[in-house]
């Protein structure tokens, strides 16, 4: 049985088990808010083949251990760690990493995902590609790798990309945390259902069809704060250069001048990359977008801001990056193309469709 091929260390960090027709996978870090690493994903990709092609699996459910959140993301201080060693270990983490995101998206039977609490980064990649994803009053959710001179990744650009007019660039530069309202409207997930529900409604996914189980527990969510705010997002983010969008939202003033601030103090370069990344991804296959963003994120890894954010947010958590270079106008187009080419026999070759220029 497929139970039976996971490693004893990776078994403790993440749980497989089977109830009736459902096949759970718990993310059980928790005191690390069940940040993913290597072995993780590796365990995730093998036991999730195994129940594709088990017929007694009608469906499977992900959640995370504890009561802080899904996942926090990928482990950054190991990837930290690696990167003062090369980062050959993290190239590979990606590579794993981005073929469980094109799995789950492509899924054939019923991937339930339950984004209660945090839920970021990768958190939003073995989650937002399912195919019935719950939120709750407790969700918190984004792609904050601007702030520490990354690119939002795990086909976060491609999804955010899809998002209603700008509010998607608006979540993606600014890093902002999200509410399971907002992940609605962005389109991130399907159903709102109440935190305290969620023990029941695992119960019911046992015996029943996620949607014949879903609908007894699921409610109105409330109102989105970020679709409230769409009109001066869609016009200030609609300026096709990071300068522009800046001065925009300035100009716009309120909501949109604190939208500025918070952006003027991410790493430039991630600014750049990631709305270059969100114009380049638009009517893009996932698969093609994780193979775009493989190449931008080795980059990242070769590179100074990706290290220095990892060290002053989480390493030596002085929040005071030095970014190089420093600001937006010091960041030429030439340094952000540089990301997006190809990386030859280093491609990830999930898609085959060759390396767009321009």
């Amino acid at each position: 049985m497929g139970e039976q091929i996971i490693e004893e260390v990776q078994q403790e960090e993440v749980l497989f088990e089977r109830r009736g027709h459902l096949g759970i996978v718990t993310l059980n870090r928790p005191r690390a808010v069940n940040a993913l690493n290597a072995g993780m994903v590796k365990a995730m990709l093998q036991q999730l083949a195994a129940w594709a092609d088990d017929e007694s699996v009608a469906a499977v459910l992900v959640r995370g251990a504890g009561d802080r959140g899904l996942c926090a993301g990928g482990d950054i201080v190991a990837i930290y760690k690696d990167m003062l060693h090369g980062g050959s270990e993290t190239a590979d983490f990606w590579a794993d990493e981005y073929r469980l995101n094109a799995l789950i998206a492509n899924y054939p039977k019923p991937y339930v995902a339950f984004m209660d609490g945090l839920v970021l980064g990768g958190g939003v990649g073995v989650s937002a590609h399912g195919s019935v994803r719950i939120v709750t009053e407790r969700t918190r959710t984004g792609m904050p790798e601007t702030t520490i001179g990354f690119v939002p990744d795990v086909g976060g650009t491609l999804l955010l990309s899809r998002a209603p007019g700008e509010t998607g660039t608006h979540a993606a530069l600014t890093g902002a945390h999200l509410s399971g309202a907002d992940a609605l409207f962005l389109g991130l997930a399907d159903y709102f259902v109440p935190s305290e529900s969620l023990p029941a409604l695992t119960e019911a996914l046992e015996g029943s069809t996620p949607e014949d189980a879903v609908v007894r527990f699921a409610q109105a969510a409330p109102d989105s704060a970020l679709a409230a705010q769409r009109e001066w997002i869609d016009s200030c983010y609609a300026a096709e250069d990071a300068e522009e969008i800046v001065h925009r939202l300035r100009e716009a003033g309120g909501e949109a001048a604190d939208a500025a601030d918070t952006i003027t103090v991410k790493s430039p370069t991630s600014v750049k990359v990631t709305l270059a990344s969100l114009r380049r991804v638009r009517g893009l296959s996932l698969e093609e977008a994780l193979d775009q963003e493989y190449r931008v994120g080795l980059r990242c890894l070769s590179g100074p801001d990706f290290r220095e954010g990892i060290r002053a947010q989480v390493v030596d958590k002085d929040r005071n990056p030095q970014w190089k270079p420093a600001t937006l106008a010091d960041v030429h187009e030439s340094d952000v193309e540089g990301y997006f080419a190809s990386l030859g026999e280093h491609e990830l070759g999930l898609s085959a469709t060759p390396v767009q220029s321009g």
